[in-house]
């Protein structure tokens, strides 16, 4: 077993030149935009040739909620992929890319991790291709332009305490939420009140992640509502203009990357929406063109099921035509005792009693994917630690809800850890059993959406919202937005918008603060609760410990 760290297993890897990654996939060289060796963009000509293939299987990895135990959904998508490989068929990886926010804040990386990790590590974490900054300065040029707009005499009318279009960073800075733009007199326009979010929560993210082409992405991108009139009628990007510019800027962006797991296997890792607030899943594109090329594609989605296959599901698989054959439900021993009201400190001693009582929130889990049609494998990622009973526990527990639990080793060995794992999905994906439906039909009114979700997935008893938010709603239906799918923001450690409210609780109210119109995107934004837009760095961030050694390495990010 290994003691070494993330980082150190990543430097180790036996990388192998990127074109010998996308050969396994039937990429040939000339279709690759290599960045450095060991990473690529995919060209749209070669995209736009596999078109007419057949899809292969699409397995979608999702976890329970997260504790700060940790589960290692991105680390089983990865083990489960080399997996694959391992037993002979011809798979593929698909994971998002990495906010540079939380990798200086408290989250660390997203990667993966011990030995099934993405390699570069480093790269992965830190600026990759470049995708995000992009990403930040096609909205931040909207930003700009809608200020200059006003600036030079407001033809279209905007009224600037109407402007909804604020400006994004890739930072955790909470001293940006809330602003006023525009001081120091005449020369430097209008002041008003605005703010920041963190990047991975823009529509533009959002668009990027759901376009099929630059055609469409253009298409999305004029959709954009930014503002108001004093009428409330809407002004969009494309009547600024500014949808031609944001699309030259994200012309790269939109391609797809190739990279490798540590065993050489290929992954795409592309785009990267927040799931507690965004839809928390890779790009259409990246899936799609992974599903002509391979004939198993393991996908991610972020945090616990309640976001992030929910919003896979009702958003995701429903605007691209997509369906899973089979999901995987990634569950710790560590975090059974944590929902089981174990401190962090005392998960160490073995406490099957606690491991029972925290596999309620597994078992909610089981339920809410098992109601879209798809079959379910829980796979209980081992720690060291975990005794023999413990394991035990939780397999008898996924027996009484109708699903299988396989116990996994990917961390410590790599794919010999995930063979029975990456058996049993295949012969679930190869048998044709997933009868994949969302959770909602399109012409649902959109509260009573927004109640479907919060009584069948977080078992609500109700959904608290005021006038002016349910008369919002009916503004956009009536405006033709009522077929768009909901995109809830809400906190990731809960069924419910308590964050401290573990296992599966039941009786809770949903209270919504505020709702988004994201036009563009094609969802409508519910915000719960607390849930921030832009998320702040802890007392003691990780950015204290991330420096440059003696040999140049990067060491302190994980």
């Amino acid at each position: 077993m290994s003691h070494k760290s993330d980082i150190e297993i990543a430097r180790d890897a036996d990388k192998k030149p990127i074109q010998e990654i996308g050969a396994k996939l039937g990429i040939d060289s000339a279709h690759l935009l290599p960045f450095g060796h060991d990473k690529a963009k995919v060209s749209q000509d070669f995209i736009d040739s596999v078109q007419g293939k057949e899809n292969g299987k699409l397995i979608l990895v999702t976890a329970i909620n997260p504790t700060p135990a940790g589960e290692g959904k991105t680390t089983t998508t990865v083990g489960l992929g080399d997996g694959l490989n391992r037993i002979g068929k011809k798979a593929a990886i698909c994971i998002r890319e990495a906010s540079l926010g939380p990798c200086f804040g408290m989250k660390g990386g997203a990667a993966g991790g011990g030995h099934a990790q993405v390699v570069p590590m480093e790269d992965m974490n830190l600026h990759f291709t470049g995708d995000f900054h992009a990403i930040t300065s096609a909205h931040n040029l909207l930003s700009a332009m809608i200020d200059n707009h006003i600036y030079w005499g407001n033809e279209l009318g905007i009224d600037e305490r109407r402007v909804t279009w604020r400006r994004v960073l890739d930072m955790n800075d909470r001293a940006l939420r809330d602003m006023v733009t525009s001081l120091g007199g005449v020369a430097n326009g209008f002041p008003r009140q605005t703010g920041f979010d963190i990047t991975v929560a823009s529509e533009v993210m959002a668009i990027l992640c759901l376009a099929t082409g630059l055609e469409d992405l253009q298409r999305r991108l004029g959709d954009i509502i930014v503002a108001y009139r004093r009428d409330k009628t809407p002004i969009t990007c494309r009547e600024l203009k500014a949808d031609g510019a944001m699309t030259v800027l994200l012309r790269e962006a939109i391609k797809p990357n190739l990279v490798q797991t540590l065993e050489n296997n290929p992954a795409f890792v592309h785009g990267g929406p927040f799931a507690n607030i965004a839809h928390g899943c890779n790009s259409v594109m990246a899936t799609q063109t992974a599903l002509k090329v391979a004939d198993y594609v393991v996908t991610e989605a972020g945090f616990g099921a309640d976001l992030g296959a929910e919003k896979f599901m009702n958003i995701k698989c429903r605007k691209a035509g997509l369906a899973p054959d089979c999901v995987v439900l990634v569950a710790t021993v560590r975090a059974m005792k944590m929902n089981g009201g174990v401190a962090k400190a005392d998960l160490g001693a073995e406490n099957v009693e606690a491991v029972q009582e925290g596999c309620t929130n597994l078992g909610r889990h089981i339920g809410n994917v098992k109601s879209f049609g798809v079959p379910v494998v829980v796979a209980i990622n081992h720690f060291a630690g975990d005794t023999e009973a413990e394991v035990q526990a939780v397999m008898e527990y996924v027996e009484t809800q109708g699903s299988e639990a396989i116990l996994c080793k990917h961390w410590a060995e790599g794919s010999a850890g995930t063979e029975e794992l990456a058996t049993r999905v295949a012969e679930i994906a190869d048998s044709g059993v997933s009868q994949f439906s969302p959770l909602y039909r399109d012409d649902l009114p959109l509260f009573e959406k927004i109640e479907r979700i919060a009584k069948s997935i977080y078992r609500a008893d109700e959904v608290l919202a005021d006038q002016k938010v349910r008369n919002q709603l009916r503004d956009w239906e009536e405006s033709g937005y009522g077929d768009l799918p909901i995109c809830m923001a809400k906190t990731q450690y809960s069924f419910s918008t308590d964050p401290s409210l573990r296992g599966a609780p039941t009786g809770h109210s949903v209270p919504i603060r505020e709702v988004r119109l994201s036009a563009g995107a094609g969802f409508v934004v519910v915000i719960c609760g607390e849930i921030m837009t832009m998320p702040g760095l802890p007392s003691k961030p990780a950015a204290e410990t991330i420096r440059l050694d003696e040999n140049n390495e990067i060491e302190g990010l994980f």
